[in-house]
């Protein structure tokens, strides 16, 4: 008689019959067509079983198995584990996975093979959300995906020089010969007024001086293309012309010192702060005075003319509006359908005004920001609401410069710091030099502001901070090139 195969007993299992291991054994081979009716029997039936049959069904075909079988087994398991997923799914299930995993991750996994590459690299919503995350500026138009790949890679670097403090680099522009006390920037261009009765206009990029004319004592500036506005010591308002160095304009009646200056040439219309605690509107083509706005108890040390862009009771988009601060108070007022307006509201951070303000100011039409001794406070321009305070760390007595939607510049008397707004974080930081001290805050301003809503791998490059120094020189803080 022909013996039957005799299953063995695997550790923890029970000996059970097994009918396909009790047939007879022959000593030949099958024919082939008979062997291969007879696999793809067994195959129906091996895939009708449940997980827990067909585990025992190979638990008892290893245990049957000899050398020549177990080394066969041995050498295709790795090879039959290692299922391309990512070839074997549809396109959009691969997405779905993918979005799970972290960029660093996924940049590993586009080394796995072309295929991998290609995948990972076609998903665009995985490289969009990736760039956001690190507070990347997202075009929704640009629908490719390898370009937002290229994004990220690019920004992943720039992040990583910011958290390493390696993002900057600087440089002096020199030229003034006494102290200069205000600065202005806009496309590239630095305008600086000093002491020797002189502004001067350089070109950032290159540090050459494009135009520098005489002028009275600068307590502040703004230009554009073709003319100069400048705030004076000698309690005047002038306006100058950079091609020829002329005087056209002159505004005159404040009794102070004027802090800070602001013009729309739309509206026809120039505004200026003083130390005689009172804002004055012009008519910036005949240097007529058409208001005093008076209410101020400190020095008026910012100005801003805007446009609003929130709709509340008092105002609505499109409107413009006049903000003026001092030491202890944020004054708004309407500007342009009646001259002889009235103040709207009175913005402070302390009734009894036992916490002053900082001389620098944001205003985008949309929110209110100012710093203080113990923070910066941010109002919503349609309710007037604070927003928040965010709190500085405990060694940092943190001043504006610059707040977006992502990012605010801030700084102190011996760094530069950028702050993720999302986590109120400070996340990098860059050594200053012993500048200019000034309560005005004239002296120092920040560059390109762009960058602020969110980097986007355009817009970070030129000038970060300027500020002038006790050497009559100006440092510079400029973004390196990504390298």
């Amino acid at each position: 008689m022909t013996s039957v195969p005799q299953r063995r007993k695997l550790p923890g299992q029970e000996l059970r019959w097994d009918p396909v291991a009790a047939g007879k054994c022959f000593h030949c081979l099958m024919e082939r067509k008979e062997f291969e009716a007879w696999l793809d029997n067994l195959s129906v039936t091996f895939l009708s079983l449940v997980d827990l049959q067909k585990n025992e069904a190979l638990d008892h075909l290893i245990a049957l198995s000899g050398a020549a079988q177990l080394k066969h087994l041995s050498n295709n398991l790795e090879a039959l584990l290692k299922r391309d997923f990512l070839k074997l799914l549809p396109l959009e299930l691969s997405f779905y996975l993918l979005k799970w995993l972290d960029p660093q991750t996924l940049l590993t996994c586009c080394l796995v093979s072309k295929q991998w590459n290609k995948v990972i690299s076609a998903c665009l919503e995985v490289w969009q959300v990736a760039c956001r995350n690190l507070g990347w500026q997202i075009d929704d138009s640009v629908q490719e995906a390898l370009h937002w790949k290229k994004v990220y890679l690019k920004a992943n670097l720039r992040m990583k020089q910011l958290e390493s403090h390696e993002a900057f680099e600087t440089s002096s522009l020199i030229g003034h010969s006494a102290r200069v006390y205000a600065l202005y920037y806009k496309d590239g261009l630095l305008c600086t007024g000093s002491d020797d009765l002189s502004a001067k206009l350089w070109d950032v990029s290159t540090g050459q001086c494009v135009y520098g004319i005489q002028t009275h004592t600068c307590a502040a500036v703004k230009f554009d293309e073709q003319k100069l506005v400048t705030g004076s010591f000698d309690n005047t308002v002038a306006c100058w012309e950079w091609s020829s160095g002329a005087k056209t304009q002159h505004f005159r009646g404040h009794t102070g010192a004027v802090f800070s200056v602001d013009y729309n040439d739309e509206l026809d219309l120039l505004v200026s702060g003083s130390a005689d605690f009172t804002v004055k509107v012009w008519a910036l083509s005949t240097s007529v005075c058409l208001n005093t706005l008076t209410g101020h108890t400190e020095w008026v040390t910012k100005v801003v003319l805007q446009e609003s862009k929130v709709k509340s009771l008092m105002h609505s988009p499109g409107d413009y509006i006049l903000l003026s601060a001092d030491k202890y108070e944020i004054k708004i007022w309407p500007i342009g359908r009646e001259i002889n307006c009235r103040c709207l509201k009175t913005l402070t951070v302390s009734e009894d005004r036992s916490i002053s303000l900082q001389p620098r100011l944001h205003f985008d039409g949309k929110y209110i920001v100012c710093s203080s001794a113990i923070g910066l406070y941010q109002w919503d321009f349609a309710s007037y609401d604070i927003l928040r305070v965010i709190k500085p760390p405990e060694f940092a007595n943190l001043s504006l410069l610059g707040f977006g939607d992502v990012f605010a510049l801030l700084f102190d008397n011996h760094y530069l710091y950028i702050m993720d707004l999302r986590t109120e974080k400070l996340i990098s930081r860059w050594p200053l030099p012993e500048y200019r001290k000034s309560k005005r805050g004239s002296s120092f301003l920040a560059g390109e502001m762009s960058w602020l809503d969110g980097l986007d791998g355009q817009n970070d490059v030129g000038l970060v901070f300027a500020t002038s120094m006790p050497d009559h020189s100006i440092h510079l803080v400029l973004w390196k090139e990504h390298g």
